[in-house]
């Protein structure tokens, strides 16, 4: 089969070897997969020696077979692979054995993906297979850090810097549906003018000076993904008694803030990563209820891999990256 795939931390395109499937497993004909930021980080993960390794993380497909002891799904269904691989019920924390696929396991940049029947689920039918292949981890994140973290209610505002990611592209209109009033920002006055038609109600420049900008809102909660570059700004336009979730860090990890006026202001920071299966299929549910189409910025073949990581790498686009595969 045709695979992207990492080999002495270089990313290569090839033929690798069908996946066998165990009795609980069922084997995927991968129809689209979506890209991330974490593919970008993988190869260098890796040792020079270890073997090669499919990267991708998300997916949709049609189940091609199923082992003998599989009973959720069978053969014929179209599904999405949920990529937060053993964590089911909704907790605080993840479990100890909690992954992420795509490292250690094979991931979905691939014509089949092997994988515990546990880890997919029925795709929405509203949905084609591109749209299905970005319903992983971006919005899986954006529901637990808007929803489960954030605790975003009708009458809130929320404030998301970096409206451009699959990620916030997401947040944005899920924060809407729960009533709250969404700001973003963007260097970007093309992914602004996105924001604000996706339904933002307001969008700021990255240069812009927040406060003023803000001076006559009342932020309740800020979702953060950016770092170092964007974490101070955003706590500082934060109410007093309000929420920052923090789930990435784009530009660099280590920040310093103000530990006496981050308490004097009785805020609360949390962090947040991916989500449980219960979080997945409450997001799948909102998707069917809202009718929801996930915004996709391009798609590529397997076979144009270089210049869809590239493009991922500058950070240009708005929405999602997918590649369709077995067209």
């Amino acid at each position: 089969m045709k695979a992207v795939y990492v080999e002495e931390q270089q990313v290569r395109v090839g033929e690798l070897e069908v996946p066998k499937i165990g009795a609980k497993d069922v084997l995927v004909r991968i129809k689209a997969a979506g890209l991330n930021r974490r593919d970008l980080y993988t190869p260098k993960r890796l040792a020079k020696d270890a073997a090669p390794l499919i990267l991708g993380s998300d997916a949709a497909g049609i189940i091609e077979a199923v082992g003998d002891e599989v009973t959720r799904v069978q053969a014929g269904d179209a599904v999405i692979v949920n990529p937060s691989l053993r964590w089911y019920d909704e907790s605080a924390v993840p479990p100890d054995d909690f992954e992420i696929l795509s490292l250690p396991d094979h991931g979905t940049f691939a014509e089949f993906l092997a994988i515990s029947e546990e880890q997919v689920e029925i795709k929405p039918a509203q949905l084609s297979f591109v749209e299905a292949a970005t319903i992983g981890i971006a919005p899986l994140t954006g529901y637990r850090a808007v929803v489960t973290k954030g605790q975003v209610k009708a009458g809130d505002t929320v404030f998301i810097p970096g409206a451009g990611s699959g990620v916030a592209t997401f947040m944005i209109p899920l924060a809407k549906s729960l009533g709250a009033r969404v700001i973003v920002s963007s260097r970007s006055a093309e992914k602004r003018q996105a924001a604000l038609e996706l339904g933002a109600d307001m969008a700021l420049a990255n240069d812009a000076d927040w406060k003023q900008e803000l001076a006559d809102e009342t932020v309740d909660v800020v979702i953060e993904s950016v770092g170092r570059a964007t974490f101070n700004r955003s706590l500082a336009v934060l109410k007093r008694g309000g929420t920052l979730v923090v789930f990435g860090a784009t530009t660099e990890d280590m920040v310093d803030f103000d530990l006496r006026t981050f308490f004097y202001a009785q805020q609360t920071l949390k962090g947040s990563t991916l989500g449980s299966r219960d979080e997945f299929r409450a997001m799948l549910q909102w998707i069917e209820a809202q009718n929801m189409h996930p915004v996709i910025d391009r798609t590529y073949s397997l076979d144009e891999a270089a210049a869809a990581l590239k493009y991922l790498e500058i950070n240009e686009q708005f929405g999602k990256l997918v590649f369709e595969v077995n067209n």
